[in-house]
């Protein structure tokens, strides 16, 4: 059986895809070059579908038209480098335990696309499922994690309601006590969560289609989406126009201006995200732990390092800046939940940029203009959701309808008010 390392190539007994060991210290000192996973492409004056975004959403989505319908002339534009928006401004964290049956179907799909990931793209993404816990404060804070735990367990997803003992057993460093200013009454754990690398699930995905015949086109941005008669006709770019009859938009942040180019408005609006991560230090914390009273959670990398994130900033702004305010709101929460980490220092913070919909739900779809389609709204849980939101649009591109998982979150909800409520679950980020 073939496995995989961190660098995606596939090995077999101490070999690296015809390469020993001492070949490959070789290579690495000789400082020459290593084939590129992904190839430089001429673009073309035309395709048969052009996909705006190369985070994890677009390039699986053409990844999946490749593999699973046989559309190869396709084309993924990026205004910067793939991933560098969403899919590597998160904090990798992996869960389904959502609040609404059409949510939890949906993330639990894209947690089993997660496990067999690695396998099918022969590319390491370290998934680690570790489990999740989600505290719980207060009694109405309880009553919602008996509540999520029944609707998950109606879609086989295993999640359940815990005390502050067994949060205790599997987080020995929380402080469970009485004596707090927020005392842990319970939590919702669901084993299936864990964390996963994001940049190797990007270039995994970017291989992937790439050996398929997929064009990705990094520094190509979007300026314009011709449209005629109602229906795309192609895309204006720094590069030039080209011409296509199928048009999906899957950004992050830029989701609302690129719909407009469109003539279609969309019902976003784009907060900052921040996180930060901490010194390495030896593993202590196999678990992810959220708290949204808090508004804090956190787990551990591979590396040593703790990842903190927060809720989304409470102003909307295009600014990927870190704050002061920020740094000192995180600090102050996970201490309230872990005193003993009063001594460690933290390294970096960033911020990416999060779309949200008035439901906390994303919006997944054909729009009102003809060939262009939306994967958009994702708010703070886009990069769970990479896999199944591939694999359900290519779908929606290929046969022009969009399939059953995905049919609760059309653009035209906000019309009908059939909303998809996840604040519940979704506001605290992860």
């Amino acid at each position: 059986m073939t496995s995989t390392n961190g660098n995606g190539n596939g090995h077999r007994n101490g070999r690296v895809r015809g390469y020993s060991a001492w070949s490959l210290l070789r290579h690495g000192l000789s400082r020459s070059e290593w084939p590129r996973a992904w190839h430089d492409r001429e673009l073309r004056p035309s395709y048969d579908a052009v996909i705006i975004g190369g985070g994890v959403h677009g390039l699986a989505t053409a990844y999946y038209l490749a593999k699973n319908h046989g559309m190869t002339n396709v084309a993924v534009l990026d205004r910067s480098y793939i991933g560098g928006g969403g899919s590597g401004r998160n904090t990798s964290i992996l869960r389904s335990n959502y609040l609404t049956p059409e949510g939890v179907r949906f993330y639990d799909r894209s947690v089993k696309l997660y496990e067999h990931l690695a396998a099918d793209l022969n590319f390491n993404v370290m998934f680690s499922q570790r489990g999740h816990l989600t505290l719980a404060h207060n009694d109405a804070s309880m009553r919602t994690m008996a509540w999520r735990t029944e609707v998950n367990k109606l879609q086989g997803v295993e999640s359940e309601v815990i005390g502050p003992d067994e949060v205790k057993e599997l987080v020995p460093y929380l402080d469970t006590s009485a004596e707090t200013r927020y005392p842990i009454l319970g939590a919702l754990y669901h084993p299936p969560g864990g964390v996963v690398r994001h940049d190797a699930v990007v270039w995994g995905y970017a291989r992937a289609a790439d050996a398929h015949g997929v064009h990705i086109h990094q520094k190509t941005e979007v300026t314009g989406i011709d449209v005629e008669r109602g229906r795309v006709t192609g895309v204006q770019t720094t590069r030039g126009r080209i011409a296509t009859p199928v048009v999906l938009n899957a950004t992050a942040g830029w989701s609302s201006l690129i719909s407009d180019m469109a003539g279609v408005a969309m019902p976003v609006q784009t907060f900052p995200l921040q996180a930060a991560v901490t010194e390495p230090v030896r593993p202590f914390l196999d678990t992810v732990v959220v708290s949204g009273t808090l508004h804090v959670y956190v787990s551990q990398s591979d590396r040593g390092e703790l990842v903190f994130g927060a809720s989304v900033d409470p102003f909307a702004s295009y600014s990927m800046r870190g704050s002061l305010e920020f740094t000192e709101g995180i600090a102050g929460h996970v201490l309230e939940l872990m005193p003993a980490l009063a001594k460690m220092r933290l390294l970096r913070q960033w911020a990416g940029l999060c779309d949200m919909t008035p439901d906390y739900s994303p919006i997944m779809g054909p729009t009102p203009v003809e060939g262009f389609y939306v994967d958009v709204g994702w708010g703070t849980y886009g990069f769970k959701a990479g896999p199944v939101s591939g694999e359900a649009m290519a779908a929606c591109l290929a046969e022009e309808k969009p399939p059953e998982i995905i049919s609760a979150f059309g653009l035209d909800r906000f019309l009908s008010g059939r909303l998809v409520g996840e604040k519940g679950a979704a506001a605290v980020g992860h």
